[in-house]
C-alpha cells in the first residue's frame, strides 16, 4: 500500500494538556498527483475539517475488567450444577426389573465435566523479550477467552482441543499473563523476562472494526519505505534480535465478534547501529464501517524497564462522504531517541 500524506488542518492543545497532530489524507488523488505537489483535495472538504475538540483523552478503561481486578479477585471456577434427586417415596410402585438407569443429562453432562477439568496456563521467555503463552483447557473447545497483560488487553479463542499458542511483547520485567473465559474461569502465568531493559515498546488496543494501525518511521523514513514499520510491512522478532531495527505484533482473533485487538511495536534501543528519532503515530482509516462514529483506543508505552504510560483515546470519525480518508494522530507517544552502539 502507498502513502503519501498531505496535511489539510492541524490540531493544537487539548485541554487536558496533549498535543495531537491531525490530519487527513485522500488516498484516491494522492498517488496520481506529480513530484511537487503540496496540497490534496479532498472528496468532501468540510468532512475534513474537524473540530480538534471532538478528540479526547480520558482516564476510562475499556468496560473488561483490569488485570488487577482480576488477580485480586481470583480465577474461580463455576460451581458445578447441582442435580436434585425425586423423593423415592413418591416414585410409583413398579417391578425393580423394569427401573432402569436415566441417562445423565446434558447439562449434568457439562457440569460434570466443567468440575474435572484442569484449566492451566505457561508462560515462558523467549528471544527478544518476547514470552511464549500457552493455555491447556480440554473443557473450553473453541471458546472467547481475554488475555491480561499489564494493562494490554485482548482476545483468543481457543482450538477444537481447547488450547491456545501464541507469542505476546512482554511490557514487564516480571510478566504476569492472566487467561480468563467469559464464565470466570481462568488461569495464571508468570515468567521473568531478562531482555526486557533492551527494548522499547509502544502498544495500542482497540474494540471491534474500527481500523486503527500504529505506525512507525525509523530514522526520518518516508511512508512506504523500508523504514516504515506497520501492520502492512509488519517485519519479525528477527529484526530486534539481530539489531535491523524494530517490528509489529498483531495480537488477538480478528474473527472474535465485536473483540479486543491490539499491536504492539519492539525497538531494539541497545543493539542499533542506526542513530535518531522513530516517530510513532495513531492512524485510522474512514471506512463505511466506521464513518460517523465515535471510536475510543489505548496506548501503552514502556519506559526505564518500570513504568507503563497509557493513554485513551476517544475519536470522533468523520461522516460517510469522507470514506478511504486518513486520521492521523501524532504525539500521542514519545517518539523514540535512539543513539547507536
Amino acid at each position: 500500500m502507498k502513502y503519501h500524506k498531505e496535511i489539510v488542518t492541524t490540531a493544537g492543545t487539548l485541554a487536558c494538556a496533549v498535543g495531537i497532530g491531525f490530519f487527513m489524507q485522500n488516498t484516491q488523488s494522492a498517488a496520481t498527483q506529480p513530484a511537487d505537489y503540496t496540497g490534496a483535495t479532498l472528496t468532501n472538504s468540510e468532512a475534513a475539517v474537524l473540530d480538534v475538540v471532538e478528540i479526547t483523552l480520558t482516564s476510562a478503561e475499556f468496560s473488561k475488567a483490569s488485570p488487577t481486578a482480576i488477580a485480586e479477585e481470583g480465577v474461580t471456577p463455576v460451581a458445578a450444577q447441582e442435580i436434585v434427586a425425586p423423593d423415592e417415596g413418591k416414585l410409583p410402585d413398579v417391578p425393580a426389573e423394569a427401573v432402569q438407569e436415566q441417562p445423565q443429562s446434558s447439562a449434568a453432562q457439562e457440569a460434570e465435566l466443567r468440575n474435572t477439568c484442569e484449566i492451566t496456563a505457561n508462560a515462558r521467555s523467549v528471544a527478544a523479550a518476547m514470552v511464549n503463552l500457552t493455555l491447556n483447557a480440554p473443557c473450553m473447545p473453541s471458546e472467547r477467552v481475554t488475555v491480561h497483560h499489564s494493562g494490554l488487553v485482548f482476545n483468543q479463542t481457543t482450538d477444537a482441543a481447547g488450547a491456545f499458542k501464541i507469542t505476546v511483547p512482554a511490557l514487564a520485567k516480571e510478566a504476569v499473563f492472566v487467561v480468563a473465559f467469559t464464565s470466570g474461569e481462568g488461569a495464571v502465568a508468570q515468567t521473568i523476562v531478562e531482555e526486557m531493559a533492551d527494548f522499547d515498546r509502544v502498544a495500542l488496543q482497540w474494540k471491534g472494526e474500527t481500523g486503527f494501525q500504529l505506525h512507525a518511521r525509523e530514522f526520518g523514513a518516508d511512508y512506504g519505505s523500508e523504514g516504515h514499520v506497520w501492520s502492512g510491512a509488519a517485519r519479525d522478532m528477527t529484526y530486534g534480535v539481530t539489531g535491523q531495527g524494530g517490528y509489529i505484533s498483531s495480537l488477538g482473533d480478528p474473527d472474535v465478534p465485536d473483540g479486543l485487538l491490539a499491536e504492539v511495536y519492539t525497538f531494539p534501543k541497545n543493539a542499533t547501529k542506526n542513530t535518531g528519532d522513530v516517530a510513532l503515530s495513531v492512524e485510522t482509516e474512514v471506512t463505511a464501517k466506521n464513518c460517523g462514529l465515535e471510536i475510543e483506543a489505548k496506548t501503552l508505552q514502556t519506559g526505564s524497564d518500570i513504568d507503563i504510560t497509557t493513554r485513551n483515546l476517544t475519536l470522533s470519525v468523520p461522516d460517510c462522504d469522507a470514506t478511504g480518508n486518513f486520521l492521523v494522530l501524532n504525539n500521542l507517544f514519545e517518539d523514540l531517541k535512539v543513539a547507536s552502539r
